[in-house]
C-alpha cells in the first residue's frame, strides 16, 4: 500500500469516526478527561511556581524528561482509554484493525486538549493567586 492511499483510509476513517454514532461519545469523553487533568494539573503547578508546561517542555532541557513523565503519568490512562476504544471501533466498524491510526487518534484526543488547558491553566491561576497575595 503506498503512501497517499494509505493517509487517505486515515482522512476516510477519521471523519466516518466522527459522523459514526458508534463510540462517537469518546470524541467528547476522551479530551474532557484529558481537561480535567490538564486542569487539576496547571492549578498545582501554579501553588507550586512551575513554569507553563508547554514553554518548559522546549525551554528546560535540564527537567524535560521530569516534566513529560509528569504529563503522561496524568494523561497516560486517557490515552490507554481511548486507545482501547478506538481497537474496539476498528475491529467493529472497519472489520480490521490500524494500530497507527488507534496510536494518532488516541493521542490526538488526549495529549492535544492536556497541552492545550494545562498551561493556560497555570498562568490564569498565577495571576489569581498573586492578587490574593496583595
Amino acid at each position: 500500500m503506498e503512501l497517499p492511499e494509505i493517509l487517505n483510509r486515515i482522512y476516510t476513517d477519521e471523519v466516518g469516526r466522527v459522523h459514526s454514532g458508534v463510540l462517537m461519545f469518546r470524541f467528547v469523553l476522551q479530551p474532557t478527561m484529558a481537561c480535567i487533568a490538564a486542569v487539576k494539573d496547571g492549578l498545582k503547578d501554579a501553588r507550586e511556581g512551575k513554569p507553563l508546561f508547554f514553554w518548559a517542555i522546549f525551554s528546560d532541557p535540564e527537567h524535560r524528561k521530569e516534566i513529560l513523565r509528569s504529563g503522561w503519568k496524568s494523561v497516560g490512562r486517557t490515552f490507554i482509554l481511548g486507545l482501547v476504544m478506538d481497537t474496539i471501533y476498528q475491529v467493529w466498524q472497519l472489520k480490521a484493525f490500524y494500530p497507527a491510526e488507534a496510536i494518532w487518534t488516541a493521542g490526538l484526543l488526549a495529549f492535544v486538549p492536556y497541552l492545550l488547558v494545562r498551561g493556560p491553566v497555570n498562568f490564569w491561576a498565577r495571576k489569581v493567586l498573586a492578587k490574593k497575595n496583595e
